[in-house]
């Protein structure tokens, strides 16, 4: 199948999946299907980390690199740089601060996040 088609087939899925056939609110809003997911690998596409309370910072010379933050994240937004160092990518940290709980050497600390 060429890709021209397959992308024709899944927009025509995704536009009927997109709402329950005609329903409406009592306020007459149509009702769309939520937490959908309707193309494979879109998750890049939503930014979540615009509401997080707390963000977490590494300290480097404290950091042994054992990959418990990056194992225990989520949300996939722990990262290993070019230079080996593990990255927080607020672009989808959530602020839960799960890796700072996990990590053993203590070397992510947070603050309040601020807009």
């Amino acid at each position: 199948m060429a890709k021209k088609e397959k992308a024709k087939e899944a927009k025509a899925a995704n536009s009927s999946a997109s709402s329950y056939s005609g329903e409406k609110t009592a306020t007459g809003i149509p009702l769309t299907c939520g937490a959908a997911i309707l193309t494979p690998g879109n998750s890049k596409n939503y930014k979540t980390g615009e509401w997080r309370t707390f963000k977490p910072e590494i300290d480097q010379a404290k950091c042994i690199k054992c990959a418990k933050c990056w194992m225990s994240c989520p949300d996939a937004a722990i990262f290993k740089d070019k230079e080996g160092r593990f990255q927080v990518n607020y672009d989808y940290c959530k602020g839960c601060l799960i890796c700072a709980k996990e990590c053993s050497v203590k070397c992510i600390s947070y603050k309040v996040e601020e807009k």
